[in-house]
């Protein structure tokens, strides 16, 4: 057996806990192991927070304050920016978690990729020979932001970081699952 939802949320703060208690609730009920509930809750935690925080219209910063501009702004146009999307499949052997906005999406392809462990000396966008295909920059240690898509990477087990041509940011992951005895879903 396998089931997906999506939810359509708005771009406010109070959507991320509403997303991730959806997620936990569907877990528990079809039976996964807690552990891999928690780090597929964490992932899509962080994943929605970028949306909140930079999933806006080009019009305005992108930040929170703006949604109603840039909702009002897109709403012309016929996007609606002061919304983002998640979607998430469970088929019985894994999760498969999407979360996707309508703001500018991510840098180019050179700008996201980094080695995940340059030398201090080494520039960011610098690459050893065996990237290990990580996607997301690692922040300065000291930096009080930016470790969300890096925590999503290591939570998962399959990252990818995309951008819907002129419509937003797409992030999608998944973890292959472990599952309690006698659960609902659990593969024979």
């Amino acid at each position: 057996m396998s089931m997906w939802w999506s939810l359509h949320l708005r771009r406010e703060a109070a959507s991320v806990p509403l997303a991730r208690r959806f997620l936990l609730g569907t877990m528990e009920t079809a039976g996964v192991d807690p552990d891999i509930s928690y780090d597929l809750s964490v992932a899509l935690s962080e994943a929605c927070a970028n949306a909140v925080e930079h999933g806006g219209g080009r019009a305005g910063t992108g930040g929170a304050g703006d949604a109603d501009a840039a909702s009002a702004g897109d709403e012309r146009s016929g996007r609606a920016c002061g919304q983002y999307r998640v979607t998430a499949y469970l088929d019985g052997e894994k999760c498969r978690i999407e979360v996707a906005d309508s703001g500018p999406g991510f840098p180019s392809r050179r700008t996201l990729r980094t080695a995940p462990h340059a030398s201090a000396g080494s520039p960011p966008d610098a690459r050893p020979a065996a990237s290990h295909g990580r996607t997301a920059v690692r922040p300065p240690a000291m930096a009080e932001s930016g470790r969300g898509l890096c925590l999503i990477e290591e939570l998962a087990d399959h990252v990818h970081f995309g951008n819907r041509p002129g419509r937003g940011a797409v992030v999608s992951f998944d973890k292959v699952l472990k599952w309690r005895e006698g659960a609902l879903l659990m593969v024979s």
